[in-house]
Order: structure tokens, then sequence, then C-alpha cells
């Protein structure tokens, strides 16, 4: 018998192996989107009310993604879920007499900083502990009103050993770019933004006393101001919880006093699998764990960041990177340059 040459085998169109790639990506997308609006649907319709309002007050505290609760609960269900947040604490609350500011010459060897892992239910997180408050600075960019700084760019900037994100910020959308403030910024006893109403405001005086409490611009300067920023809301105040803290999970950042004066800087993870988020009352709790006499929550979400020593202590929630800020809280080196 001849032999018959072997037919070479059939390729696929390059456009053929396109069409189903997409399609399959298509399904895949349409899939996951189905499955997250029944997610959404069981959270906002299910039988449980703790479930719906963590769903409602999570996403309201985000800039990008508040509109979710909008499209699945009504306006009076948020309001109603909104009706028991925070509720306010007088700007001369705190007692500074509960404060003991220790004298840096006697201060024990070492860097005077030390780190704490802080896990919870739904989240973990890092605490940083700085001894001498007189460490505790604001940084700022150039000016405001224009594009804000990264932590990063703020510690170089500033020639700082680490720190945290500070203050809220102007975010329409979340498309903000960090350069306007929201509340008070006052930098080394210089009010340098304020907004015309009262804040929930982390004051820290010019003899190292942390106070926290909603004020206006006045108000705090009154306090012998020597560096301030607002977000809110107190969570901790002369050593007791404050009431009315509803929240949903999300990144959290926040700041703190003990009674040996050192200042509490912590931070938490949110938005990940590992690292839901926390509640203020989370926060608050880890706060009066760690000897928290006061405490104020700071601006969270995507702009939650530490930075210790050139290395980021957390993650960042935010897909794009670290966001750009108007004000961060930031640590002096050792020799207080």
């Amino acid at each position: 018998m001849g032999k018959h040459e072997a037919k070479p085998a059939k390729r696929p169109k390059t456009g053929s192996i396109g069409l189903r790639a997409g399609a399959f990506l298509l399904a895949t997308v349409l899939l996951m989107v189905l499955g997250l609006v029944g997610v959404m649907l069981i959270l906002t319709h299910g039988p449980s009310p703790t479930a719906r309002g963590l769903f409602v007050m999570s996403v309201r505290e985000t800039s990008a993604i508040g509109f979710l609760a909008d499209i699945f609960v009504s306006a009076d269900e948020i309001a109603r879920i909104e009706a028991g947040g925070e509720s306010g604490v007088e700007p001369d609350a705190t007692d500074a007499a509960l404060i003991s500011i220790p004298d840096p010459e006697t201060r024990p060897e070492g860097s005077g900083i030390e780190f704490v892992d802080v896990e919870g239910p739904s989240f973990h997180g890092k605490l940083m502990i700085v001894s001498e408050p007189s460490r505790i600075f604001i940084g700022v960019p150039e000016g405001f009103g224009g594009k804000g700084l990264t932590l990063e760019e703020m510690v170089t900037r500033n020639n700082a050993v680490g720190g945290v994100n500070g203050g809220g910020f102007y975010d329409p959308g979340g498309g903000g770019s960090g350069g306007i403030p929201d509340g008070i910024v006052v930098c080394e006893g210089e009010l340098l933004y304020s907004g015309a109403g009262r804040y929930a405001t982390a004051v820290i005086d010019k003899s190292g006393v942390l106070h926290v409490g909603d004020m206006t611009a006045a108000e705090a300067m009154e306090l012998d101001a020597r560096w301030a920023v607002s977000f809110g809301p107190a969570l901790v105040v002369n050593g007791e919880k404050c009431s009315g803290l509803t929240s949903g999970l999300n990144p959290r950042t926040a700041i703190g006093q003990r009674a040996d004066g050192a200042i509490l800087l912590l931070v938490i993870d949110g938005r990940q699998i590992d690292s839901l988020g926390a509640t203020y009352e989370d926060v608050a709790d880890v706060m009066l764990a760690n000897g928290a006499v006061n405490a104020l929550n700071l601006d969270g979400g995507s702009s939650t960041m530490m930075m210790y020593e050139g290395e980021f202590l957390n993650t960042c929630a935010s897909v794009v990177g670290p966001r750009s800020l108007p004000t961060a809280i930031l640590v002096r080196g050792e020799d207080g340059e």
C-alpha cells in the first residue's frame, strides 16, 4: 500500500481564542458580581439586624462605595442605623491631672519605642508606643489646597523615624488629592487650617498632654495646643470608653495616651481576607487594654498606614497604593531632630 502524507492539524484562529478568553472573563466577572449582589441582599434583607447595620456602616464610612448602602437599604433605615452614632465630647473633658509627663532626662536607655501586635475576632494590627510625647509632631505638605503627601513622603520630608496617617481630608467619591484637611490643623502652636464648625479633635498641648473632644479651632487653641488634627470620634476619655460608638468594620488608625505620658499610635488592617477590619468599639477596647486614658479615632480606610525606619508595618487597603494626605502624626528620632 502506498503511504499517505499526514495532514497538519488545524490551528485555532487567533481571533477565536481571543473571543473565547473574553467570553470566559466576562462570565467570571458576571458570576462574581451576581455573587456579590447576592451577599449584599442577604446582609441587607436577611434576618440579622446586626449584619445589616455592619454592612451599612462599613460602606457609609468609605468615600468611594458609600452609595452601595443607598442601593440596598432605604433612606429611613440608613437614618435609623446611623442615629445610634457617636455622642459629643466636650472640648475640656480631658482631665490633664490623670497624665504624668516623664522627664526626658530620666528615660531608660533604648529607642523609647516599642511595638505590640494586636488581634481581634475580625482584625489584626500594630500598636506603636512612644514613651516621650515630646517626640510626637504633625507633618504637613508645603501648603494646603493642592496635592497632599504620602506617609512615606511625610516621614522623609520631616526626617522622622516613623509615624501614622493623621486627620481627615476633603475626599469626594474617594477621589480627593489629600490636599485639603477636614477640621483643625495646628503645628508648633500655629493654627494652620480650620473649618467653621466643631470637630472631633486630638490636641497635644505644650506640656505633652493629649486632649480629645469635639471643639472649634478657638477651643483647641484655648487648650494651649501645640499639635492638633481632626477626625473622630473620641474613643476613650479619662479612662472610660465613650458611648455611642456605632460603626462598621474598616481599617482604623487611632491615637491615645497612657497615664505615664506614653503616646499610643494604632493601625488596624481591614478589607482583607485575613483582617476584615475593626469597629470603633474594637479600637476603644484595644486602647483601653493597652492603658489608654484618652484616645481618638483618626482617619482610616485606605489612608491607614504605619511606617518605622523605612518599612511599612501594615498592609494598605488601597489597590493603588498609599494615599496622599494633608497631615501625618510623626515620631522624631532619639536625638530629637
